[in-house]
């Protein structure tokens, strides 16, 4: 480890300590519900909550039936479905698969099977950089828990596509295909660099691996501030070396901490160390979960507010942002494979309370309500006032996958 950082001078219970009580202010939600009985054995819990997220997703199986009309959210009493070219079109799928990893039921290999299979045209989707969510949260899923071959041709395509995104000279694969940036990337690219990893192992072609690198070494220069929090959007210039400008597209200000990126970066330079075993992205992805762990607008059950910064602001609604919660403890939890046993323990002591917290009545949805999602209280696009306060299909993914990740790892 590297001895000169100053990450881990703090354990959680001083983590927890820096959070001002100010911070647990009214989220409203309804916590009226009973408060639910877990286990108090962790790896028990866990497989608790999977059981009742099994009990919930029933429902929404049986609610949403078409493949091709994916349920994105449920905000204000209403369901937003998309089609099958969008960025969280592979979540559902995803969550499929983690509910039959649990409880091996054939009928649930076949609904995760059919929502998986009706994205199979998506390996050659160009309109999208995130080709990589879409495709390993279900084709990867998939190929893992069943080890069908007919996916790997499909994951492979679909990391081809990816690449034709790749700018050699920058290094980067750039995100959006709209608006007026020049050649954007955001942060929550770094998500999609797994893809290429993948497609680098069972191809055996080092210009996945490469690239990959790349985007996560450029990035990681570009993206983060001095406290390692991060920008959204840095709009690079097709020049290399050049840089046009940088903001958070989804934070309250360009200066500000948007809290699912920095859950993006977190899990995202976790991910890459797990290729790499190159040192220079764990200590970041241990920087930036200190950022996230110590700051002082952490609420005291460590659901953040989708901006760090919000609670500076008598403009803003402290809304909190489930989705970031269940993606940063999913991260922390294999984060904390790769450091020694006293940092490790923090790592999965924060995990826990943010599993526990989003498993209580505040956040974790009854059963039939909700749209039938698992976690409440999810913020999509603050700035565009859209999916405020709410469910999000991939929050309910990374909840699933943290979950699952406990058991294997607690």
């Amino acid at each position: 480890m590297n001895t000169k950082m100053t990450l881990l001078a703090s354990s959680v219970t001083l983590m927890l300590s820096a959070c001002s009580a100010t911070q647990t202010a009214s989220t409203g939600a309804d916590s009226s519900a009973a408060p639910i009985a877990w286990p108090e054995q962790n790896v028990a819990f866990c497989s608790a909550a999977l059981d009742k997220a099994t009990e919930q997703y029933e429902g929404f199986r049986t609610a949403y039936t078409d493949p091709l009309n994916i349920p994105r959210s449920f905000t204000d009493g209403k369901t937003r479905q998309d089609g099958p070219m969008g960025w969280t079109a592979g979540f559902v799928g995803g969550s499929f698969w983690y509910l039959y990893e649990h409880n091996k039921q054939d009928s649930w290999l076949q609904t995760a099977t059919t929502w998986t299979e009706a994205l199979e045209p998506q390996q050659f989707n160009r309109k999208t950089h995130d080709i990589g969510f879409v495709m390993n949260s279900t084709f990867g899923n998939g190929l893992r828990l069943t080890g069908n071959e007919a996916y790997s041709p499909i994951l492979l395509n679909s990391a081809k596509t990816l690449m034709e995104r790749y700018n050699p000279e920058l290094g980067l694969t750039f995100s959006w295909s709209w608006g007026n940036w020049e050649f954007p990337v955001i942060i929550d690219n770094m998500m999609n660099l797994e893809l290429l990893f993948e497609a680098s192992k069972a191809s055996g072609d080092p210009r996945y691996y490469d690239a990959a690198v790349s985007h996560a070494t450029v990035t990681m220069k570009n993206h983060f501030r001095e406290d390692y929090s991060s920008y959204h959007l840095v709009n690079y210039s097709r020049t290399p070396g050049k840089i046009n400008w940088k903001q958070t597209f989804q934070g309250i200000a360009d200066d500000s901490s948007w809290a699912r990126g920095q859950g993006w970066g977190a899990y995202g330079y976790t991910m890459v160390y797990r290729y790499t075993k190159d040192e220079k992205f764990l200590n970041h992805a241990r920087n930036i979960v200190n950022y996230i762990l110590t700051h002082k607008n952490m609420p005291e059950d460590l659901v953040p507010y989708f901006d760090y910064d919000a609670p500076d602001r008598d403009d803003i609604r402290n809304v909190r942002d489930s989705s970031a919660a269940s993606l940063v403890a999913s991260a922390l939890l294999e984060l904390a494979l790769y450091v020694d046993e006293a940092e490790a323990k923090r790592y999965r002591e924060a995990a826990m309370t943010m599993l526990r917290s989003l498993s209580s009545p505040e956040y974790l949805a009854s059963k039939g309500e909700n749209g039938h999602f698992l976690l409440k209280q999810a913020t999509g696009n603050y700035p565009a006032d859209e999916e405020i306060n709410g469910a999000l299909n991939y929050g309910d993914y990374y909840y699933l996958e943290a979950l699952h990740r406990c058991k294997a790892t607690l």
